[in-house]
């Protein structure tokens, strides 16, 4: 029987996040992946990329787990959102906020692996993987996990990191709000003509929303295509050739000729936002707890600062004695990171539906709006503030010193 405080279930950026946040708690950690990722980056970066914001990469970087691989980031200092047809357009910048960039696109799997080295450096953490829970259990004394390799663990807290699809959120069964989006994201990693100097892009054109996220390499672009499912699977299904043309005219050739580069593919949208993110001994963090549509890139963000929430709020009720397990203790947690995902979700929603209307008089609507708020700069700041994660209650770790 091997025994800790806190065990999460998902070993990946955000189940991975807690567990370094909680090396001055004085808890010990339990990690349990099923998946060990291969150690190897290929020469075309991965389609699974993130957006990492300004108070993410905060937080990386004090958990000494900001990939120290500069050719592999792709740090972008301005973005450009415009409708197609109308002129309406909106751009931001660094200089705005008097940052150096607004952010990075990172692959997923790079920054997985860098937190991965700084997990295997700490004393606290014991990882297991690669191995699955096979059963769990939570009670009034405790949790307890089974796993497929026979070892048994108890703990005094469960934590559920482990994705959309999560194996302890149909264990535990909360209670689930979601709904199809009616969209997947098609994404693919692509070659350009023009430079993408630095900028993310994204265009909506009806029902759809392209965006090209700047990687490292200034003539190569990471592409998310929020369409339609039937639209996603006849794009998927064209020649690589008539793929390239489509995406350029669809872009409006901003970035001149296209070039895909690795295997396209297309991942189903759905929302969900948990009823509980908390019970007795257990919590669930990330993806696990809520999912929103990708057109803002902010769920990664969301889910690393529920890590950076959750272990600010068990250092500190371990500190003072208190139980991290009892759910009244908890209840604090929730109450934070509810209000921050229910609000986000509902900004992704509000905003897919508004570009999603055809009708003339709110399209022109629309286009006033966005055109007036591109030339007022208090509320533009007010906006990047939140597209950096600077604004709400943040935990201390993803606080930019002054």
């Amino acid at each position: 029987m091997q025994a800790t405080d806190v065990i999460i279930i998902g070993g990946g950026m955000v189940g991975l996040t807690l567990a370094l946040a909680l090396e001055d708690s004085g808890l010990k950690v339990a990690v349990i992946e099923g998946q060990l990722p291969s150690c190897e980056l290929p020469a075309i970066p991965e389609n699974r990329v993130s957006a990492i914001n300004l108070a993410s990469q905060t937080l990386l970087e004090r958990l000494h787990a900001w990939p120290t691989r500069q050719q592999r980031l792709g740090p972008y200092t301005s973005m450009a959102v415009w409708e197609a047809d109308s002129g309406a357009h909106i751009d931001f910048s660094a200089a705005l906020m008097h940052q150096p960039h607004l952010g990075h696109i990172v692959e997923n799997r790079l920054l997985q692996l860098s937190l991965l080295e700084q997990a295997r450096a700490r004393p606290h953490i014991d990882l297991y993987l690669p191995t699955r829970a096979h059963t769990v259990s939570v009670s009034e004394q405790g949790a307890f996990v089974l796993l497929d390799n026979g070892i048994p663990i108890t703990g005094r807290l469960l934590v559920g990191a482990d994705g959309a699809r999560s194996w302890l959120r149909e264990q535990l069964q909360p209670g689930m709000v979601e709904w199809d989006y009616d969209h997947s994201a098609l994404v693919a990693t692509v070659a350009t003509v023009e430079p993408h100097q630095q900028t993310a892009r994204q265009i909506f054109r009806g029902n759809d929303i392209l965006a090209f996220l700047p990687l490292a390499d200034p003539h190569q672009c990471s592409i998310v295509w929020s369409c339609a499912p039937d639209d996603a699977a006849e794009r998927l299904a064209l020649s690589e050739a008539d793929f390239n043309k489509a995406l350029a005219l669809a872009f409006d050739m901003r970035l001149g000729q296209c070039e895909v580069l690795s295997p396209r593919m297309a991942i189903p949208l759905k929302a969900r936002f948990s009823q509980q993110f908390c019970g007795p001994r257990w919590a669930l963090i990330g993806d696990a707890a809520h999912t929103i549509h990708p057109l803002a890139g902010q769920g990664v963000n969301l889910g690393l600062q529920d890590a950076a929430a959750l272990a600010e709020t068990l250092t500190r009720l371990h500190q003072e004695g208190r139980d991290i397990g009892a759910l009244a203790e908890l209840k604090s947690f929730e109450r934070w990171r509810k209000a921050e995902a229910a609000t986000m979700l509902a900004a992704m929603e509000g905003l897919k539906r508004l570009f999603g209307q055809s009708n003339p008089l709110l399209k022109g609507l629309r286009g006033m709006g966005l055109n007036l708020t591109n030339r007022l700069t208090p509320l533009k700041r007010k906006l990047a503030a939140h597209a950096l994660g600077t604004t709400g209650l943040q935990a201390e770790l993803s606080k930019k010193k002054p």
